[in-house]
Parts: structure tokens; C-alpha cells; sequence
């Protein structure tokens, strides 16, 4: 069997909900149509916004084009897109992404191993307006980018990013998609939808992997806003109330090994460096970075705290507490 014979199909889902972003759709779209390794499908999911979708259809050529059949949110949308995937494996992209030439070639290449149940890659944030000076790599997670700590080479992994990310479509499927507890739904702050699923997806799996591969690569745009200190605490009290709902959905030992290792390795060397730099005179945005990690930390800690005790209100109550649906302090409708 020839190398190229031998790789699996893929469908593309990219899923968009406002026509904020039409522009950076059009882009990602045309990226996915001029890989080097085509896709079998590219679907594109609208999420309960009937202007856009109709847009769409005057607009797009060769393109799979369908309404979110789900509940509103991330989670609902690409359960919709996995619901008409034809391929062997779905890969996942968001609407502000960009894709690079050998993409999809550079995450079927790691599908050659049969453990292998999914596959994400890095992904590189591109700033708007520059990278503020307090924002360390290592906090690129609240943008939804890779952060500094990372593997720099294909390695096995506990979850896959969001925004660049790949399954085996018997997989997503044997697991029943993406919880629609998690992610985005309007002013709902939940998200780690990615990570709940590759837990649950190797759960009772002997031998079964998830491969980060850095050089399957994304673009990703970051507008402004995102890069100041009101969204950095506002997206870090977000990520801990998901990380507290995840640990309640699959355990707290599994929801937060890579977190543990983050918070002792990564940023302790973070905000040394930065204080010994600006000490030095050496950086003078490095107190500044230290200082920011703290906060993140402490904000995220804070939040994960309130997210165990409301999943705790929750299973003793029955459904959501609604204090979980509340905007973090901060958090617009233009941050998500």
C-alpha cells in the first residue's frame, strides 16, 4: 500500500457563530481548501445564527454548510459536525484560526498507530496589536494558544487544544461527542470540552494515546482586548470553574495531573526569571510578567474553588447551579 493510500480520511469542522468574524472565516476556509493533504469533507457548523448561515450559502462553494442541530454552544455545534462526518478521523478548527500548508498532512502522519485516538498540534497566537509586555508564553493557554512548557516534539499527552485538535471519528462517537455541560454557551464561561472528552476517550483504554504534534500547526488571531489584564483574570476565573466541573465529571486526579506539573515546574521558573531580570535591569516588563502570573494563578485557584462548590451544589440539588451561568467579573460579550 502506497504511503499516501495509507492515511486516513479527513472532515474538517470549523464552527462560527457570529458574523463579527466573517472575514477570518473566509480565511480558514480557504487555508482548509489549499492544503497539501485535502480534506474528504469541510464542514462548516452555524451556531444558531440564521443571518450568518444564510450568508453562507450565497457565499461558500464545495463546502458541507449546516445549522448546529444541538443545544446552543461550542459543545452542541461540533457534536453537530461529527453527526455528518463521513471520515476516518474529524479534525477541528476555530473560526479565528488559520491553518498552515501541511496541517492536516502533519496530523494524519501520526495515525499510522492504531493507539493513537487523537491527535492535536500547536498552535501560535498573532496579536493583533503586538503581545502586551506582562504577557509571558507561558500564560498563551488563556488565549487559547500553546503555551511555553509544552512538548517541541510529538509526544504523548493528556488533552489536545480546542483550536487544533483531531479525533477518530469511532472514537468521538463510541464516547458520545462533546459534553454539552462544557463549553461556550453566550455568557456561560465553561470550556476544557476537549479535555473532559480525551479523559473519558482513553478511560479503560489499555495502551490508548493522545499525541500533541507542535508541528501540525495553526494561526491564531487574538484581538486586542484579549491581551489585557481585565480578560487575562476574567478567562483564568473561567478556567477554573471548568477545571473544578471537569474534576467533577471525571475525577479531580485526572482533571488536573498537567495542571499540577504546570503550576510547579513552569511558572515558579516564571516569575523568578522576571523578577531577577528586572532587578537586574535586564527586563523591565519582568516584574510585570511575575506579577501577572500571580494573579493568574490566584484567580484561577479562586475560581476553581467556587466551581467545586457549586458542582457540589449542583449534584446534591439536581442540574446547574445557576451562579455557574453568571459572567466572571470583567468578561463581555465581545471577550469570549
Amino acid at each position: 500500500m502506497s504511503r499516501s493510500s495509507s492515511y486516513p480520511t479527513i472532515s474538517v469542522v470549523i464552527c462560527s457563530y457570529t458574523q463579527e468574524r466573517w472575514d477570518l472565516l473566509i480565511n480558514v476556509i480557504d487555508s482548509v481548501q489549499d492544503q497539501t493533504r485535502c480534506p474528504q469533507q469541510l464542514i462548516v457548523v452555524v451556531d444558531h445564527n440564521v443571518s450568518l448561515y444564510k450568508r453562507l450559502v450565497a457565499t461558500l462553494r464545495d463546502v458541507t454548510l449546516v445549522e448546529s442541530a444541538g443545544p446552543k454552544g461550542l459543545s452542541g455545534a461540533r457534536n453537530t459536525g461529527v453527526s455528518i462526518a463521513t471520515s476516518d478521523v474529524v479534525a477541528f478548527l476555530d473560526d479565528d484560526a488559520l491553518a498552515a500548508p501541511d496541517w492536516l498532512e502533519r496530523l494524519a502522519d501520526m495515525y499510522d498507530d492504531p493507539d493513537v485516538l487523537a491527535v492535536g498540534g500547536r498552535v501560535e497566537p498573532v496579536w493583533e496589536r503586538g503581545r502586551p509586555g506582562y504577557f509571558g508564553e507561558e500564560l498563551d493557554w488563556i488565549v487559547g494558544c500553546s503555551h511555553r512548557g509544552l512538548p517541541r516534539i510529538a509526544s504523548q499527552v493528556r488533552n489536545v487544544i480546542g483550536a487544533n485538535m483531531s479525533f477518530r471519528l469511532e472514537v468521538l462517537r463510541r464516547v458520545g461527542g462533546f459534553s454539552p455541560v462544557l463549553g461556550r454557551q453566550d455568557a456561560q464561561p465553561l470550556g476544557c470540552e476537549e479535555t473532559e472528552l480525551c479523559i473519558r476517550a482513553t478511560s479503560g483504554e489499555l495502551g490508548s494515546r493522545i499525541v500533541y504534534e507542535p508541528a501540525a500547526l495553526v494561526f491564531h488571531h487574538v484581538p486586542a482586548h484579549r491581551g489585557t489584564l481585565r480578560y487575562m483574570l476574567a478567562r483564568s476565573w473561567s478556567e477554573g470553574l471548568s477545571k473544578a466541573q471537569v474534576s467533577h465529571l471525571v475525577g479531580q486526579k485526572r482533571a488536573l495531573r498537567a495542571e499540577r506539573r504546570y503550576v510547579r515546574s513552569v511558572l515558579p521558573r516564571v516569575v523568578l526569571s522576571g523578577l531577577y531580570g528586572w532587578a537586574r535591569g535586564a527586563e523591565p516588563q519582568g516584574i510585570r510578567r511575575a506579577g501577572a502570573v500571580m494573579a493568574v494563578l490566584a484567580v484561577t485557584s479562586a475560581g476553581y474553588v467556587r466551581g467545586r462548590f457549586l458542582a457540589h451544589q449542583a449534584h446534591t440539588h439536581g442540574g446547574l447551579h445557576a451562579d455557574l451561568l453568571v459572567k466572571p467579573v470583567g468578561e463581555t460579550e465581545e471577550g469570549k
